[in-house]
């Protein structure tokens, strides 16, 4: 048996669940780690998440402003409007002291995920690669 190559995955992602939709959540310790850095509108926000390269394809918008309405909720991050400059005000995000606490407990959670990640990755490395080393004669 051969490891199949990620166009494989990606063409049969819903039927074996790991299609990167299925974790939103993870769009939020994203977004107050961004946050953390400075205070940014909702767009601002949208580009920087794309530049951690999380997802294949740009994140969709309207789950950035899902999640910022549920972190303000949550009094994670706080909003104001700004209306200085031309064109239309925009809601300007900052993360909270309850925000920063909810940030280590990701950076803790995501660490542990990342343990076991790599434990699973090179068991998985140890079948499928063994297996072609074998085939290549090595």
């Amino acid at each position: 048996m051969r490891a199949h190559d990620s166009a494989e995955c990606h063409s049969d992602k819903n039927r074996c669940g790991c299609s990167e939709l299925r974790a939103p959540r993870l769009l939020r310790p994203f977004i107050l780690l961004i946050l953390k850095e400075r205070e940014a509108h909702g767009y601002e926000l949208v580009e920087k998440v794309n530049g951690f390269r999380f997802h294949s394809s740009p994140p969709d918008v309207g789950a950035i402003y899902r999640n910022l309405r549920h972190m303000e909720e949550e009094r994670w991050v706080t909003s104001r409007w700004d209306t200085k400059g031309t064109g239309p005000a925009r809601r300007i995000y900052r993360i909270t002291p309850e925000g920063e606490e909810a940030l280590h407990g990701w950076a803790i959670t995501l660490r542990k995920r990342r343990e076991a990640l790599d434990q699973f990755l090179e068991l998985y490395r140890s079948y499928y690669h063994a297996d072609e080393k074998s085939e290549r004669g090595q």
